[in-house]
């Protein structure tokens, strides 16, 4: 693991240790931000699940309806019965905030007369299959809304799962690891400094002591040779 290049000094360290300190918090924030995006993100795909099962078997029986629409009139005369919209549709986008991410929340408004149905067209030249086909479709519409407002929240979701899966394992895998071998070497580095200084003040001190001594013991010679003298 690569180190940081830093000077081994004191106030490094503490500066190494207050930087540690920041990215083991960041490391638990990130790690509890993700488990809750996931818990959403599951939560979301559950319920697109529920609803494509229930669109796609609605959609089944349009086709349906509609392939026998096809059989048993002419193309020009679909054409001509589905040319005018009766009713029209405003798709409204607001956002919402979901864990630090933005997601769309769509509401559909359907203009137009004539209550629940959707015919434009008069009786006496379609088939029973054509209008069954139109209701069906008209009853999936706020569902195929709903459906396109879960997918694409979770894929935004899916996205920032990966960021913050990203900043954890780097945090995890790459800056903590690098701050522990770097506060690591740095303390190493002082303790050594540190034997040194007290190996060097031994030796200082044991010079000094024998110089004391040597200055005694040359002291007692000159007595000595005084009293020689002297005598």
């Amino acid at each position: 693991m690569a180190e940081l290049r830093v000077n081994p000094t004191r106030m490094e360290l503490k500066k190494i240790q207050a930087r540690y300190a920041t990215a083991r918090k960041g490391h638990k924030l990130l790690k509890d931000k993700r488990d809750e995006l996931m818990k959403r993100f599951l939560d979301v795909v559950r319920e697109d699940k529920l609803l494509r099962q229930k669109v796609e078997a609605s959609l089944s029986g349009v086709y349906k309806s509609f392939g026998i629409a096809s059989a048993v009139s002419s193309p020009n005369m679909l054409t001509e019965a589905l040319m005018l919209p009766k009713k029209e549709g405003k798709l409204y986008v607001t956002y919402k905030n979901v864990m630090s991410v933005t997601v769309p929340v769509y509401s559909l408004e359907i203009l137009g007369e004539g209550g629940s149905d959707s015919y434009n067209y008069g009786m006496a030249f379609t088939s029973g299959e054509l209008d069954s086909s139109l209701r069906e479709l008209n009853g999936i519409l706020e569902d195929l809304v709903r459906m396109a407002e879960l997918e694409k929240t979770a894929q935004m979701l899916a996205e920032e799962i990966e960021k913050t899966r990203r900043r954890v394992n780097a945090l995890e895998h790459i800056m903590m690891p690098q701050y522990v071998s770097t506060m690591k070497t740095i303390k190493m580095k002082l303790d050594e400094n540190e034997r040194g200084n007290t190996t060097r003040l031994m030796k200082v001190k044991d010079m000094m002591v024998k110089a004391q001594l040597a200055g005694k013991n040359n002291e007692a010679e000159s007595d000595e040779e005084y009293s020689e003298v002297t005598q």
